[in-house]
């Protein structure tokens, strides 16, 4: 068996499983962080985006290592010779990325999907606020805060939408619109705001 393994023609993909296991093991043990990759739309078939990233490598080496050294066993079995690496790589390779694809879709289901509670910033417009630093009038924005349908708060600045208006400290405010980075608000006063119950 360690002849089998440590021959020549099959050391890229002994290599390979080696690198599959070493990866398994820093990610098991918590050395890897979860890497954003923006894959061409072409690769959505490969897998990404359906696991993530160090998933679908671990996938591709572990199919490209036990194709190649499945398909070598075969070869000795049946010709009683191995496959020459320039002939037995590249083979393994082609076969591995379909192989590596259906993986990806076997175990997508039953892996922990990503939930994030970020939100796109303009759509706070609508939600109420509360000044906390400053007094807002026209060109002189104030530091406010404002909570969004996760419960995360959020500190911008405010300033009145309407000229010769002024905010104070602790007053309740209707985000109404974004410019730049400062968001434009009118006074509650009357108005409902029935996403916060006032």
């Amino acid at each position: 068996m360690f002849a089998f393994l440590s021959a020549p023609e099959n050391i890229v993909f002994v290599s390979a499983l080696v690198l599959m296991l070493l990866l398994g093991i820093v990610q098991a043990v918590g050395l890897a962080g979860d890497a954003d990759f923006d894959a061409p739309d072409w690769l959505d078939w490969l897998g990404f985006g359906r696991v993530p990233l160090l998933v679908v490598i671990v996938l591709l080496l572990a199919s490209f290592g036990l194709i190649g050294l499945i398909g070598q066993q075969l070869a000795r079995d049946i010709f009683g010779i191995l496959v020459p690496g320039w002939i037995a790589v590249p083979g393994a390779g082609a076969l591995a990325l379909p192989a590596t694809a259906l993986s990806a879709r076997l175990i997508a289901p039953i892996l922990p999907q990503d939930h994030t509670t970020a939100i796109d910033i303009e759509t706070l417009v609508g939600s109420g606020a509360t000044i906390l630093t400053g007094r807002a009038t026209t060109g002189s924005p104030a530091r406010a805060r404002v909570e969004d349908w996760h419960g995360q708060a959020h500190y911008l600045m405010v300033e009145p939408d309407n000229a010769g208006q002024v905010f104070e400290e602790g007053e309740r405010v209707l985000l109404v619109r974004r410019e730049g980075d400062v968001f434009r608000a009118i006074a509650v006063g009357d108005h409902h705001l029935p996403r916060l119950g006032i």
